[in-house]
């Protein structure tokens, strides 16, 4: 099972398993993430979920799509690694992904 690492906003490390096909937001719901809400569960209608992608993986992950684009817009410090973990499938390729959190969610 691969693993991700989830920076949270204190700067410490939260090394946990990732089964292929959960999303981001869930796995880290799932071991108790400190920096993830997921206030919608999912459903790309909030941003408490948002976080910055190592940006050696983003050639590996899908593109943004026009919701999670907009949703991206209301949150602080917008980067080009920002993506919302709800957005982000598991998957074998993904073995080693860090994900920052960022500071406060929406």
């Amino acid at each position: 099972m691969p693993t991700v690492v989830f920076i949270d906003p204190q700067g410490a490390e939260h090394a946990v398993e990732a089964p292929v096909g959960r999303s981001l937001m869930q796995v880290a719901v799932d071991h108790g993430v400190p920096g993830i809400l997921g206030d919608c569960g999912g459903a790309c209608s909030c941003a408490t979920c948002h976080g910055y992608v190592d940006p050696a993986f983003l050639p590996l992950l899908p593109a943004r799509t026009e919701t999670e684009t907009f949703m991206l817009e209301g949150v602080p410090d917008l980067r080009e690694t920002s993506r919302l973990c709800c957005q982000i499938r598991m998957q074998a390729e993904l073995e080693g992904l860090r994900v920052q959190l960022p500071d406060e969610q929406v």
